[in-house]
């Protein structure tokens, strides 16, 4: 099928070239158009906590959104006998019309002050629902506090929107798109390394802005049709730049080197048309299915991730099998032309000789000890992985300045929980809610809980409590299950901490069959690609190790906090933000697969040669090298800017992924596999009938091979 289309695409490359770069200007437009339409909302179905949440939004307006916390502290005496704190907090909540306030001032409850009377909080909640993107008046909130407080009455604002926006300094970093378009700028830099000349380094860029933009196309289509999360436009940047580069390296070097073996330009497209686009399609069936597994957690704004990201891939591919080729065959010899870099940088030398070539016959005459030293690598990183813990940080682990860090401190010098950030709220219908208050005041883990008179329409009620530690801490989990078991019927739990910790358990209760899901389909996708029913079992355990590895060196530099404060001015977290993991195996689990499918494919071509494979490992491992580490160069700069990023999220995630992406080219790729497959033998290639008449394909039964 490749070879025709290959023939196709060089009769017709003018007219392919014209139909792509209308469609990427169309593209253009697209990705204006859809950046209205993006689905900024966040839900959990059938998850109690939410449930209750959305109850309590619908009856009194409030509820879904985090409450910012007024903080006033008076050093010279007792601070409920002084008079203007209330209108103060009362005004500030005029800035979010309809907003829910309760206070020592409006209960009378001593729950809002400290011990010593010098401190007491307010809670202010804002009405509406909550958005990625959803502005709460922060900054004229606390002015007018600041403004409106007694003389002599120190007044902050704090909460857990205050202090996130303070750790991501103000919000005033580069975005995303940004992030990824500087790291797309230093793929430049390393291609030049890569290539050596202006051509071919500008077929990759070209490649992956043809992708990214028409697949804004397609995602602005979807929005007619289902909610697409705006989280998918960093998909659409991030895995897009990732994806469109790798399938050009891999066309482009097949193609240099097709050339340099004499070939015409025509056949030398059909040839890496016929083995580097296949193992295109291959990488990109194992990419989409990776994020088509988001559809199984029961989250409407990740199914959405699932879909509008299945497109990243399916778009890329198809650039890759004829916008590419069409280009490649419209430069023919020329791709080695306007030299930038010295010449031996441009020359296509044998790649048996140089240094992937030496390292290979090292692996091949020593599997063992390489293959110990990468299982130790890999085995301490998994130790760290498996004490992953999916959290939202605590309130004192934000990194950061200003008021709302203030604020934060002089809670906690005062004796009053950070549990206050982050407040229990009880939906009450039908009862008594004083008498509920009174009940989840004797629930160990709850320092106070309050009905506030105001908190009151129709037969339903509100009842606020604290938990004795931050929303966020593990002894809160313990908290949570004890108040849902003494609440009365009428009663269900809701909050800002409960509700994240039902996203926690909708996400990684599921997770199992997402694995599950992702490792069935890959398996069925390699066996078929490479008539063996072995290497795509080492593919997907390697895969899933690798995945578990990059887990590792976050859990290592941010949960335990090595290396964070001193280069990020990041404090130890002791937890991962929850929805980190999964978007690095979203990403992950099929970037580094393409490398696995680039090697293989390479080592079954060679093995159908020369039927040894001691030798077709090597000679793969030798000429897929340099463009799998290339690859992951580029991949990991581009990631790897992201961690500049001033949001504790962002950095967690840009070096989860950078860090993720080369030590998998390097560890997994240059170590086990090859080592792996050594020590395998003719049992690499091991595809009975029986299994192949399934798969529809040709039958493996490799012969005994000399050692």
């Amino acid at each position: 099928m490749l070879a025709p289309l290959a023939h196709v695409v060089h009769r017709r490359r003018g007219l392919i070239i014209g139909i792509w770069i209308l469609l990427t200007a169309f593209g253009l437009f697209a990705t204006m158009q859809v950046s209205s339409r993006w689905f900024q909302r966040f839900s959990i179905p059938g998850y109690s906590a939410y449930e209750t949440n959305q109850k309590t939004l619908r009856i009194f307006g409030t509820g879904e959104m985090a409450p910012s916390v007024a903080v006033f502290h008076y050093a010279k005496g007792d601070i409920t006998k002084l008079r203007g704190i209330q209108n103060a907090v009362e005004q500030a909540a005029k800035f979010n019309p309809g907003s829910r306030i309760s206070s020592y001032f409006t209960t009378g409850s001593g729950a809002y002050v400290s011990r010593d009377r010098h401190t007491t909080f307010a809670e202010i909640y804002p009405r509406g629902n909550e958005g990625f993107s959803e502005k709460t008046h922060i900054k004229e909130m606390r002015a007018t506090l600041q403004k409106l407080a007694p003389a002599g009455v120190e007044a902050h604002l704090t909460g857990r929107n205050a202090l996130q926006e303070a750790a991501s300094g103000g919000g005033n970093g580069p975005s995303v798109l940004t992030e990824a378009m500087i790291g797309g700028a230093g793929a430049l830099v390393i291609l030049l390394f890569v290539f050596g000349t202006l051509p071919a380094i500008a077929i990759p860029i070209a490649v992956a802005i043809a992708s990214i933009l028409n697949t804004f196309t397609l995602v602005w289509v979807l929005t007619y049709v289902m909610d697409v999360s705006v989280i998918v436009q960093f998909l659409i940047a991030l895995v897009g730049l990732g994806v469109a580069i790798d399938y050009a390296l891999l066309m482009i070097f097949r193609f240099r080197e097709e050339l340099a073996a004499g070939e015409d330009v025509e056949t030398a497209l059909t040839e890496t048309m016929t083995h580097a686009g296949r193992s295109v399609i291959v990488s990109g069936s194992t990419v989409a299915v990776g994020l088509l597994s988001m559809i199984i957690l029961p989250m409407p704004f990740i199914r959405s991730i699932g879909i509008g990201g299945m497109l990243i891939p399916a778009v890329s591919v198809v650039a890759a099998i004829t916008l590419l080729p069409a280009l490649l065959s419209l430069l023919g010899h020329r791709i080695n032309r306007l030299r930038v870099m010295p010449k031996r940088v441009v020359a296509v030398t044998n790649a048996e000789a140089g240094w992937w070539g030496r390292w290979a016959r090292l692996v091949m005459r020593r599997p063992i000890a390489v293959g110990a030293v990468g299982a130790a690598i890999v085995g301490t990183l998994l130790v760290f992985g498996f004490q992953l813990n999916p959290s939202e940080a605590q309130a004192k682990d934000l990194p950061g300045n200003g008021d709302a860090m203030v604020g934060r401190d002089v809670l906690a010098a005062s004796g009053i929980s950070a549990g206050v950030l982050k407040p229990f709220v009880v939906l009450v219908e039908g009862g008594n809610p004083d008498a509920v208050a009174a009940r989840l005041r004797t629930v160990g883990g709850v320092s106070g809980a309050v009905a506030p008179p105001q908190w009151r329409k129709g037969s339903a009620s509100l009842v606020e409590a604290f938990p004795a530690g931050d929303g966020a801490s593990t002894a809160v989990r313990g908290t949570i299950s004890r108040v849902k078991a003494a609440l009365p019927p009428n009663a269900s739990l809701g909050g800002i901490a409960a509700e994240d910790r039902d996203f926690v358990h909708a996400v990684y209760r599921n997770f199992p069959y997402v694995l599950l899901f992702v490792v069935l389909l890959t398996y069925v996708l390699l066996a078929r690609a490479f008539r063996s029913l072995v290497l795509p079992l080492k593919a997907v355990i390697l895969n899933l190790v690798s995945l578990g590895a990059a887990y590792g060196i976050i859990v290592f530099i941010f949960q335990w906090g090595h290396g964070a404060h001193a280069i990020w001015g990041v404090n130890a977290t002791q937890s991962i933000i929850p929805w980190i993991p999964l978007m690095i195996f979203a990403f992950l689990f099929g970037l580094s697969m393409d490398y696995e499918v680039f090697m293989l494919t390479r080592m079954r071509e060679a093995y159908d040669e020369t039927g040894n494979t001691r030798e077709a490992v090597a000679l793969g491992l030798a000429r897929t090298g340099k463009l799998v580490t290339s690859a992951a160069l580029v991949l990991m700069f581009a990631f790897f800017v992201l961690s500049s990023s001033p949001g504790v999220d962002i950095k967690q995630f840009g070096i989860g992924l950078a860090a993720g992406i080369i030590f998998d080219a390097t560890v997994i790729r240059a170590l086990l596999v090859p080592a792996i497959m050594r020590l395998m033998g003719r049992w690499n290639w091991w595809l009975p009938h029986w299994a192949a008449r399934p798969l529809r394909t040709r039958p493996s039964v490799p012969v005994t091979e000399s050692a």
